[in-house]
């Protein structure tokens, strides 16, 4: 296991203003490091919420600090929001006989198909992958390339994951998840959100475009929608195996950086 006692670890998320649900799990996967007792100090900021990116560094004693992003994919807040709140000149920064690592984001991380294919299994045991398709829903936007491009890569890397079909689905740009009954072809679908927290899109927005009508109750549970079984699973951002993934970063930190 990782062993850093003179170490600090601060997890950044985005976090939200109107939806306490964002940070949870971003709390919950620090919580679950620092009961590990591999760091001094395990922190979260957020750009979004309190504790904030421009407070981090006053929350912290250590002189040797790992931040990892936790974010789904490479793009505008790992590669300019952050850097900038942080003050950062790059992956290895000095300041003031300090010296803080940027790691990689934990979407970009290999684990992520381990963490999705569990997710999956979760919401749907017992359901035969070779009569089943997999659907990996992101938000996606026309502003930003990379919002599709870790959805994309996922679906390339789960093509030989056992599931009939695997497919990438958006909200916000084609192919939306609206279409999903036009986008798989077997009788069981399984739909996992791409995204870091349960949140509105999640328990809102998703449901809504993929037709399923809440009467009360759980909203991640079997639902049966034009002649066929749709599994709709929560946000892969609050799967436990998550706390591993940060961990795994700043391991690939030391490795990329090694003197």
């Amino acid at each position: 296991m990782i062993s850093k006692p003179r170490s600090a670890l601060l997890v950044v998320g985005h976090g939200s203003t109107v939806n306490p649900d964002s940070s949870a799990p971003t709390f919950d996967h620090a919580a679950a490091i620092r009961a590990r007792g591999c760091f001094a100090e395990v922190r979260c900021a957020f750009w979004k919420e309190e504790p904030s990116l421009r407070q981090a560094f006053q929350m912290l004693e250590s002189d040797d600090v790992y931040v990892v992003p936790n974010f789904i994919s490479e793009g505008y807040f790992t590669r300019t929001v952050i850097p900038r709140e942080l003050e950062l000149d790059g992956p290895l920064t000095r300041r003031g006989g300090a010296q803080i690592k940027y790691c990689e984001p934990v979407g970009s991380h290999p684990r992520m198909t381990e963490v999705l294919l569990r997710r999956a299994r979760e919401i749907a045991p017992g359901v035969p992958p070779d009569r089943t398709s997999l659907l990996i829903i992101g938000h996606g936007t026309n502003l930003n390339d990379n919002s599709a491009a870790a959805v994309k890569e996922q679906v390339a890397l789960l093509a030989d994951s056992g599931y009939a079909e695997v497919a990438g689905a958006y909200m916000e740009e084609e192919p939306f998840a609206a279409d999903w009954w036009k986008l798989t072809t077997q009788p069981n679908v399984v739909a996992v959100p791409f995204f870091i927290a349960d949140g509105l899109h999640s328990y809102e927005d998703i449901p809504v475009l993929l037709g399923v009508e809440r009467r009360g109750g759980p909203v991640f549970r079997p639902y049966s929608l034009r002649g066929r079984q749709l599994y709709y699973a929560g946000a892969i951002g609050t799967e436990a195996l998550f706390a591993d993934v940060i961990l795994d970063q700043v391991e690939a930190f030391d490795l990329d950086h090694a003197p």
